[in-house]
Formats: structure tokens, C-alpha cells, sequence
């Protein structure tokens, strides 16, 4: 089987004709124009405009109006979305259904699917995974390479031509996260985008557990407790939570095997509310040499098992620095060991990167 992709972009390409958002205005300035997705199997089978017409030898399964299951004459396997994730459902392949060699999927409509996919052994290893539908959802090509690059899939462009036996990047060439990419750190303000940007990284992953860290609030919290519900109801249902402030020994769990084959990924949100747990259990008074050596000696402990990690893991984590001075002795003591502890656990990843009103800001590693 191999499929010529005739189109790249959302339903009305990208740039989108007429638009003056800013992701079509820098796509236009850029030189970069996609054409609306479509694909030719085999030079004979057109996908992404409209039904397929009936050829000879192709199995063409409909998948409700989500889009199409594909079995070519040589057995070959392919998935391709009917629209973009936006204005449709997400194609939901039946149990039984066979791995795919070729998927294309609206990832900027649902990331999530990907993992999905992946969980249920329908993208494997050898599947070569693509985008389809790229459009304005996303700030920029830019920003749509780096999601490709931790969501281990191909971003191909118009005319490009794919043939699964010989085609890369597959599953296989990449290892767990980012090219051997083991700990990132996502950094940010109150309501920056920080913990929605964690959960991006992380959504073609087939395996995440989810460690909510720290003081999980009370029963006559509503606001509390709508953060929680709001923070669940953006996990897909098949990630694993786990409510812990053990994460020296949840990280320590993975150590000694291959990248992500153990436990899979641990997303960890978030450091700062570790942190306030810890400060609890030591009064919030490290005037207390008890108390001082107890935090200090369960920072250094977590900094040691971020540092020799072996899983993949995400971690979110408050940046306070940027503020006024805190009135409080209390805020003055977390936010100066908050900020000791970013700068131990940076020093101590592959990624780290700082989310601004929803913008990311790459950190380098100098």
C-alpha cells in the first residue's frame, strides 16, 4: 500500500482563505500553505472529499461519519478521519478491528485519540502515524512540529508520498517521549496553561499515570473541588491516578527499565503542592532545625529520583518568582524553596519549558 498525501490541511486548508487570525497570517507570511487533506491510496482510492467511490480490491469500512477503515488488496491497513475534530467525532474503530500500518489522525482535534489508539494495539510500533487536518488551531507550523515530536508522529506535507514498508519515522524509530527525551519540566503561573500543556505532551501515550500531589482539599471547598473536577474531566478515562506525596518513590518504581515499559508515563501536578505538603508535615517553620533538615533532606530525596528516573514523566510545577514580595513569612518560605527546587529539578532535564497565558517559552539547557 502506498498513499500519496494530496492535502495537509483543515477543511478549508491552511492558511484558510480569507482569515485574519494570526496562525493563518504566519503560515501565509511563512511561505507554508496546505492544502485541504486528502489522500490517494495507491493511486486508485481517494480519501477526504466527500464518500469514496467504490474500487475493485478495497475493503472501505464507514466508521459512522467519522471517517473510514481501509483494507487494501495486499492486506495493507489504514485509518483516515472524515473531518476535523472540531465540527465531528473522533473515528472510534469497533473491537476486533485489525492494526493499522498507516493512520492519519485530526490530532489538533482530539490528542488524546492517539494514546487511545495505541492502548487498544490498533497503532503499534509499526504503524506510520500522521497528521491530518492541520489548520489554525494551532499557533504555527512551529508549534505543530514540536506537538508531532513528542506525540511521535509524522508530519507530512502535500505530495509527500508514504509507503509503510520502507516509509520512517514509525513508533519504533522514536523511544519513550521526545527522541530519549526521559523528564520535562512544565513551569508556569496560576491559570497560565501549565497543567493543559502537560496533559498535551502526554496524550499519544497508550499508558499515564497521573500523580496528584499534596493537600487534596475538603468536602466545603466547591472551589477546590471544581478545579479537581475540571482537571479530571480533561484526562482520558483510561490514564491511572494516583494521589501521593511519595514521588521519590513512584519515580524510583521505573528505575532500572527500559523507557516507558514499567509503569508507562507519570505526569506529576504538581511539584508545588508537593512542596506545600512537605511544609506542612515541618510546620512551615524551618527556624526548627528538626524541621529544616526534613524538608531539605525530602527535596534533595525527590531531586535524586528525578535525576536517575527512567520512565517518561512530565512534571508541572508553580513559577512564583515573578511577583511582588510575599507579605506573609509563610509565601516569602514556599516561594524561595519552590524556586531552589525548579532550578534543582531543570538543571536535571532534557525539557524544561516556561507556559505564559497559554504561549510556550522553550528554556534552554546552557
Amino acid at each position: 500500500m502506498r498513499v500519496l498525501v494530496e492535502g495537509s490541511g483543515g477543511s478549508a486548508g491552511w492558511p484558510e482563505p480569507g482569515c485574519r487570525c494570526a496562525s493563518c497570517l504566519r503560515q501565509a507570511a511563512d511561505g507554508n500553505v496546505r492544502a485541504r487533506s486528502a489522500i490517494i491510496v495507491d493511486g486508485r482510492l481517494r480519501l477526504g472529499a466527500g464518500d469514496p467511490a467504490g474500487v475493485p480490491g478495497y475493503q472501505v469500512r464507514r466508521l459512522g461519519n467519522a471517517g473510514w477503515d481501509v483494507t487494501a488488496p495486499d492486506g495493507g491497513r489504514l485509518l483516515y478521519p472524515a473531518g476535523p475534530g472540531g465540527t465531528g467525532p473522533t473515528p472510534a474503530p469497533p473491537e476486533g478491528t485489525a492494526p493499522y500500518d498507516v493512520a492519519f489522525l485530526d490530532l489538533l482535534g482530539d490528542p488524546a485519540q492517539l494514546g487511545g489508539l495505541r492502548a487498544r494495539g490498533l497503532i503499534t510500533a509499526g504503524t506510520v502515524t500522521a497528521v491530518a487536518y492541520a489548520d489554525h488551531r494551532v499557533p504555527s507550523e512551529r508549534e505543530l512540529a514540536r506537538r508531532c515530536g513528542f506525540w511521535r508522529v509524522r508530519l507530512a506535507g502535500d505530495g509527500e508520498a508514504i509507503d509503510p514498508a520502507r516509509s520512517v519515522p514509525k513508533d519504533r524509530d522514536f523511544p519513550a517521549g521526545v527522541q530519549g527525551v526521559r523528564r520535562v519540566l512544565v513551569l508556569g503561573g496560576a491559570r497560565s496553561g501549565k497543567s493543559e500543556r502537560a496533559e498535551l505532551r502526554l496524550a499519544g501515550e497508550p499508558q499515564v499515570t497521573y500523580v496528584a500531589t499534596g493537600n487534596r482539599g475538603t468536602d466545603d471547598d466547591p472551589d477546590w473541588a471544581a478545579r479537581v473536577a475540571a482537571h479530571r474531566a480533561r484526562r482520558p478515562a483510561w490514564w491511572r491516578t494516583a494521589e501521593t506525596t511519595d514521588l521519590a518513590g513512584l519515580l524510583r518504581a521505573d528505575h532500572g527499565a527500559a523507557p516507558g515499559t514499567a509503569r508507562g508515563a507519570l505526569l506529576i501536578d504538581g511539584i508545588g503542592t508537593w512542596l506545600a505538603a512537605v511544609l506542612d508535615e515541618g510546620g512551615w517553620d524551618l527556624r526548627d532545625g528538626a524541621a529544616r533538615d526534613m524538608v531539605a533532606a525530602r527535596m534533595a530525596e525527590l531531586v535524586s529520583a528525578w535525576r536517575q528516573a527512567c520512565g517518561y514523566v512530565v512534571a508541572v510545577s508553580d513559577e512564583t518568582g515573578l511577583g511582588v514580595v510575599p507579605a506573609a513569612p509563610a509565601g516569602r518560605l514556599f516561594r524561595d524553596e519552590l524556586g531552589r527546587l525548579n532550578q534543582a529539578l531543570a538543571a536535571e532535564s532534557e525539557e524544561s519549558e516556561l507556559i505564559v497565558a497559554g504561549r510556550v517559552v522553550p528554556l534552554g539547557n546552557s
